[in-house]
C-alpha cells in the first residue's frame, strides 16, 4: 500500500503541473498598444523640445 502512495504522488504532481500549465499559457485578450504608444510619443515630443530649446 505505501508503494501505492509513493507511486500516486508523482502521478498527483504530474497532472496538477500539467494542470498549472495550461491554465498559465491560455490565451487572453488580445491587447492594443496604443497607450503604451502614446505615452511614448508624448516622452520623444518633450525630448525633442528639450533638445531644441537648449
Amino acid at each position: 500500500m505505501a508503494a501505492l502512495a509513493w507511486l500516486l504522488i508523482p502521478l498527483l504532481a504530474a497532472v496538477g503541473a500539467g494542470l498549472w500549465g495550461s491554465w498559465v499559457n491560455r490565451t487572453r485578450k488580445a491587447r492594443s498598444d496604443g497607450p503604451e504608444l502614446d505615452g511614448y510619443a508624448r516622452f520623444r515630443a518633450a525630448m525633442e523640445k528639450l533638445r531644441t530649446d537648449a
